[in-house]
């Protein structure tokens, strides 16, 4: 999570200085989501598909700081050699789309060939609250419980679809909608880990055994801009959520001094990185 943070600040960073190439969305304030779901993965067999905010599902993934960063300046060095940039990105069972909701239907395909295949891996798809404006998730919510898929949709629910507020754009209750087509629903804190991870783990144990789509709907709430400098909210809204800050809720369980030595090896990291990027001497 500590990774996560510096990275995506860095990436911030990066582009006010013009360094960047495209547009970046951070998910500053999300680490819980990525880091407790994608953990109870088994990255060796299940599928992962990201989408334009996926800079932590894909950290989480692989552990490649490296590769994001140079990938996001463009250069060859990066996972995909400087062309898929923030949103189109892919290494090994990882892959993401910045197309709103394009995953949900891939990952459908994805766990029909894998139950043809008599595989238990599963496959999963992230999307954040403003894609439930998308019909094509709909339809995939209807034949993915049809067909009983082994795939998991985790809804990241920020609160915001770029600058326009969940309640202004989406009548009724989310998290019931999927209810509709026969998905089963878990309902989580996403700012807290212990409890994402322990969600994650029961639910994907769950559709991997019963051959079942789910749904994880995390209650979340991204820090930064929607991409890059573009934020109407309120500095006292934003405070108010930077209270329950998924990292200093780790800090408090695991203590101080502990948090403070992950927290300073993991921005060394990025540092070093972000340096040698750049040519800099470290």
């Amino acid at each position: 999570m500590c990774v996560i943070r510096h990275t995506e600040e860095s990436l911030l960073e990066l582009f006010s200085k013009g360094l960047l190439r495209g547009t970046v969305h951070t998910c500053i304030g999300q680490e819980a989501c990525a880091v407790g779901v994608i953990s109870a993965l088994d990255k060796k067999k299940d599928i992962l598909f990201s989408n334009h905010r996926g800079h932590g599902h894909y950290l989480t993934y692989s552990d490649d700081v490296h590769g994001l960063i140079a990938e996001i300046m463009g250069r060859e060095e990066g996972v995909c050699g400087g062309v898929g940039g923030s949103q189109h990105i892919h290494k090994n069972n990882y892959y993401s789309n910045g197309i709103q909701g394009a995953g949900v239907p891939i990952v459908a395909g994805i766990a029909l060939a894998e139950k043809m295949n008599n595989s238990d891996a599963i496959s999963v798809a992230f999307i954040g609250d403003g894609t439930f404006g998308e019909g094509v998730i709909y339809e995939t919510f209807n034949i993915s419980a049809l067909w009983k898929l082994p795939m998991l949709v985790v809804v990241e629910h920020n609160q915001y679809a770029q600058s326009t507020p969940s309640y202004d754009q989406h009548a009724g209750v989310l998290h019931e909608r999927a209810k509709v087509f026969g998905y089963e629903v878990s309902v989580v804190d996403g700012m807290d880990l212990e409890e994402v991870y322990l969600t994650a783990k029961r639910v994907i144990d769950n559709v991997r055994k019963e051959k079942i789509p789910h749904m994880l709907f995390l209650n979340t709430y991204r820090f930064a801009p929607h991409s890059k400098g573009d934020d109407f909210r309120s500095k006292q809204e934003i405070d108010r959520n930077k209270k329950r800050d998924p990292l200093s809720l780790v800090r408090d369980k695991i203590g101080k001094e502990i948090f403070d030595n992950i927290n300073e090896d993991a921005l060394s990291r990025v540092n070093d990185v972000v340096a040698k990027l750049m040519g800099a001497k470290h």
